[in-house]
């Protein structure tokens, strides 16, 4: 696509420069880069001849010129009306047939802007901008012309302006729909510019026949269609799989509005045994296969398998090898494993009845590495073997052994142990390879290891019970223990060593028959079955109670303790529970409570910084923005324009960051230095909030000479404008989700304690992914540290529609005058961008509020929504939500959609104030088209003249089928008319909004 196209040459006066030579090159080249396949509704260079558009005024507006280049007529169009202001000069095409599958077109313009500065006395009045206007018919309808049909497509400003002898060409291409009628017309209007067009070209875009994916999608003209942000730009076309491919779904791919293909979804695989190749499937090779439905290439045939033929689906496995139950085709072939080499039995010198087994690994792993490992144990005595049984247990354990070891307990000395060991793969089951080794291995007794200790377990005057154990060493079975005790005589020259013995099975005795009060020395060794003893035990002294002596009693003392602790527990309890109560008034809450919460609860700590709070507000933007060199960014198209300056669409590129999309606003030249501190306040102030509900700033440019705010691009722009263009294309649930987005953002904002002041769906912008973000903080202010928390503007205009009540009428505003915006938000969003309080002047609007009345219920609004909307505009703000409470109730709507199935009253009398355009006695009105203007449905004029509707009595007759026969077919207009219909059969002398 060329921008600014630069030609120097002459022979032709035009707009006052010489140019000839340009026209031919720049028509001959403009479209020759266009590579996306397209089909041409109207071509200005193509038609060779008078091309019949219409003027208006006829005689005084756009002027046609006709030239010979190269043997070829070329036409241009211009108008230079740049004195006296006010103009209105029009310029409309033909009538334009639509393909019925076109429902957007593409408009491509060439044309020359004239620098304004080169009028002298005329910089005032000149403009350097035209506006593209439309309107659609079922007819062509001639030369019948009415301004009230078309709707604005853009204003088109040029990249370059023309100033010198240099021609600057600009090329713009805008898109016009959604289109649903047979034809349209193009009109271009002319409000005080120096414009030449010479070329224009009207066209849509087609998506080639393709495959995809291994998908065949027919050829599909790209167009947008009706639907939410995502959805709009996009057609979705189902295709069918190429021979030998399958799909589990139905395959499918979106033709998107500039001619291309995107997102396929349900791709096609080539079927087992065949692979993709050339967006076709063939069959796979000898010794290939593809064992699955994939888009996978044929795999050569693993190793230790056969010789696969031509498509198979898997490779046989040679004879002695094998796959594991769970392999895939795609593994190799593998064998069982050889017997575990080298397998030996250790004893534990320091363990009684233990031993080690230890083994290599096979010699041949069968090209396997998942080997683990089993043991087996038998007891053998005499001629015959046995399994060893739950006694012998083994450490780790017995089976899926990951190493060649493993520990043996439980064994008793003097018998034969034969350990089988077998290793083991994933295709040993599958095989009769044998894969053991065994190792036979007895235990001999050795010596018991010494008592350590002793203890009583229970003591009486004239008995004791003891128990004692022996050190870690496990013992054998069958150990007995010889017990010897005397009594300690008290005088030790009478000391003698005269024992009493005791051969014991276990290691506990009940001794009885001692003396009371008396001290009795006790020691015991250990012995094996085949009498082998260990080392006595060093003397344990124990002695027998008194024989009056008797156990205390302590039961009373433990209940009388018991209770007194509880009832102490109790009493610390009952205090903290009051003190708790005390500190939470919250928790006297009954159920009785609402959403809507104190408004005396601690707000969070202020941390917004008033950038007007400081001596040099560039200090304040160093602080809370960063600074851009301009180099890094590219400023595209003009998207609007700002308090001062034009807002370009961009892109920044920043070092070390990916390209995204921005919005650039730019400072007009000739600015004062007032001006510049007021435009990049905005910035500071923007720059110290972080939600994804608040525009983002990117950063600014402070240090070149064109100062530049840059922030993130919304696709869908404006709110207001949005919902206008998508009347009723939206669901409630849709809708209050929107509305979620703006008041989490306004929560953000008030939990800094800052006011807003200028909340109003302008001012909400919205982008592709349907996210809202509040923008535009030009009219915003801090709140003070007042008691009131009201900041007190110091004059300046005030947006009477959406501002409350006590901010009109003592300058006042605070999070709750901002609240109160919020609910005109609402109500802009549920009536789809409808002007709030319609066409009532700024007076009529304070003097409805102050008498009590409230705007109504929007068409088809839940009660629930608009009950919330009522409350936020309360005479008295203590009683409004606040925005914490707002967001709770929406998150209520959002998880309970049957809360929004109940519709509010509706009076379409009032929403469409029919009276507004009818005569000043409030006369019926007139004609059609002046009531179809009324209600902003003139775009519908031609649709009832065509369908012999020309009077307001069988206007009255209508019904909804009649309505949507004439060709209205969007849900929301045709409510919209619907509804009118039925105001206008009740319509009394004069009409109100509903009071509170």
């Amino acid at each position: 696509m060329l921008k600014g196209v630069t030609v120097k040459v002459s022979e032709m006066d035009f707009l006052g420069i010489k140019c000839h030579l340009f026209l031919f090159v720049f028509i001959n080249s403009v479209f020759i880069s266009e590579q996306t396949k397209v089909e041409v509704l109207l071509d200005m260079r193509a038609a060779r001849g008078e091309l019949g558009w219409l003027t208006s005024p006829y005689s005084d507006g756009w002027e046609i010129v006709q030239r010979v280049v190269n043997g070829s007529q070329l036409y241009t169009y211009s108008v230079c009306k740049v004195e006296g202001g006010d103009q209105d000069n029009w310029l409309r095409t033909t009538f334009i047939q639509r393909a019925p599958a076109a429902t957007r077109v593409f408009v491509e313009l060439g044309f020359i802007v004239r620098d304004c500065n080169s009028f002298e006395g005329a910089s005032l009045t000149c403009k350097e901008t035209f506006n593209l206007h439309y309107a659609e018919s079922d007819a062509d309808v001639g030369t019948s012309f009415h301004k009230t049909q078309f709707r604005k497509v853009a204003t088109i400003a040029p990249d370059e302006i023309t100033a010198g002898a240099e021609v600057q060409v600009n090329t713009e291409t805008r898109t016009v729909g959604p289109l649903s009628q047979k034809g349209f017309y193009l009109a271009f209007q002319d409000i005080g510019a120096c414009i030449a067009l010479l070329s224009f070209r009207v066209y849509y875009k087609v998506c080639p026949a393709t495959v995809q994916s291994l998908a065949s999608f027919p050829e599909t003209v790209a167009s947008g269609g009706a639907g939410n942000g995502e959805s709009q730009a996009l057609r979705e076309v189902t295709g069918t799989c190429v021979e030998n491919a399958v799909s589990q779904e139905q395959p499918r791919i979106y033709c998107t509005v500039d001619g291309e293909w995107a997102v396929p979804v349900g791709h096609c695989q080539c079927r087992a045994g065949f692979e993709p190749a050339a967006e076709a499937c063939r069959e796979c090779r000898a010794g290939f296969f593809k064992e699955s439905v994939s888009s996978e290439q044929c795999e050569p045939c693993p190793v230790n398998t056969e010789q696969s033929a031509a498509g198979s689906l898997s490779c046989q496995c040679k004879e002695g090898f094998y796959r594991a139950p769970k392999e895939p085709q795609t593994a190799a072939c593998t064998a069982p494993p050889s017997p575990p080499l080298n397998l030996v039995a250790m004893t534990i010198p320091t363990s009684a009845g233990k031993l080690q087994l230890s083994w290599g690994p096979p010699a041949d792993t069968g090209g396997r590495d998942d080997i683990t490992y089993s043991v087996a144990c038998e007891r053998c005595e005499r001629a015959a073997c046995l399994p060893c049984g739950e006694k012998v247990r083994f450490e780790p354990g017995a089976s899926d052994l990951p190493v060649p070891r493993v520990g043996v307990s439980g064994l008793e000395p003097l018998l034969n142990y034969t350990f089988t060991v077998e290793a083991h793969s994933g295709v040993s089951q599958l095989s009769d390879r044998q894969s053991t080794a065994s190792v036979t291995a007895a235990l001999q007794y050795t010596d018991p290891p010494k008592v350590t200790s002793m203890r009583v377990d229970k003591q009486g005057s004239t008995s004791l019970v003891l128990s004692w154990t022996i050190s870690q060493r496990a013992l054998p079975q069958n150990t007995r223990y010889e017990l010897m005790y005397r009594k300690k005589e008290k005088d030790s020259e009478k000391d003698v060593t005269t024992y009493t013995v005791l051969v014991l099975e276990k290691n506990s005795v009940q001794i009885s028959d001692l003396a009371p009060a008396t001290a009795y020395l006790f020691r015991v060794q250990a012995q094996n079955p085949v009498g082998g003893s260990g080392t006595y035990s060093d003397e344990f002294k124990f002695e027998t109670l008194p024989e009056e002596s008797k156990t205390p009693g302590n039961t009373a003392v433990i209940v009388g303790a018991a209770a007194g602790g509880g009832a102490m527990l109790f009493l610390v309890v009952v205090v903290l529970l009051i003190r708790k109560r005390k500190r939470n008034p919250t928790a006297r809450q009954g159920v009785e409570d609402t959403y809507f919460s104190n408004s005396e609860q601690l707000k969070p700590l202020k941390t917004y910084v008033d950038p007007h709070t400081y001596e040099d507000p560039n200090i304040a933007v160093m602080k809370f923005a960063s600074e851009i060199h301009p180099s890094h960014i590219t400023k595209q198209k003009v998207i609007g324009a700002g308090e001062f300056g034009e807002v370009y669409r961009g892109a920044l590129k920043a070092p070390g960051r990916k390209e995204v999309a921005v919005a650039v606003k730019t400072l007009k030249p000739g600015y004062t230095e007032k001006q510049r501190q007021d435009f990049l306040s905005e910035a500071s102030i923007m720059g110290q909030f972080c939600h994804q509900n608040i525009i983002r700033l990117e950063g600014v440019v402070t240090k070149y000479k064109h100062a530049m705010i840059v922030t993130e691009y919304m696709e869908n722009g404006a709110l207001d404008k949005y919902l206008r263009d998508h009347d009723g294309e939206m669901t409630s649930y849709q809708l209050v989700g929107m509305l979620r987005g703006i008041a989490g953002g306004m929560k953000y904002l008030s939990d800094m304690s800052y006011v807003h002041r200028d909340l109003a769906a302008r001012n909400i912008l919205i982008n592709s992914s349907m996210v809202c973000k509040v923008s535009d903080f030009g009219l915003s202010r801090v709140l003070e540290d007042d008691q009131e928390g009201t900041y007190t503007t110091s004059g300046g205009k005030i947006p009477i529609r959406w501002t409350a009540p006590e901010a009109i009428a003592y300058r006042k505003f605070t999070s709750a005058s901002d609240v109160w915006s919020f609910g005109i938000v609402m109500w802009e969003v549920m009536a789809f961008g409808e002007r709030p309080y319609w066409d009532m002047s700024n007076h009529e609007v304070m003097k409805a509020i102050n008498e009590a009345f409230r705007l109504p219920a929007p068409m088809d609004c839940p009660s629930a929504l608009y009950q919330l909307m009522l409350r936020c505009w309360l005479q008295d703000r203590s009683k409004r939500p606040c925005f914490n409470d707002i967001v709770n109730l929406l998150d209520k709507f959002l998880r309970s959609p049957d809360s929004l199935k109940t519709i509010a009253d509706f009076d379409p009398r009032v929403s469409i104030r029919l009276p507004s355009t009818s005569g000043s006695d409030g006369s019926p009105f007139r004609s059609v088209s002046e009531w179809l203007e009324s209600i902003k449905m003139s775009q519908y004029s031609e649709n009832f003249t065509c369908a012999g509707v020309v009077t307001m009595e069988q206007v009255l007759q209508m019904k909804n089928e009649d309505i949507r026969n004439i060709g209205v077919r969007l849900p929301g207009h045709l409510k919209r008319i619907a509804y009118s219909i039925l105001g206008l059969k009740d319509q009394t002398s004069t009409l109100s909004v509903f009071a509170v």
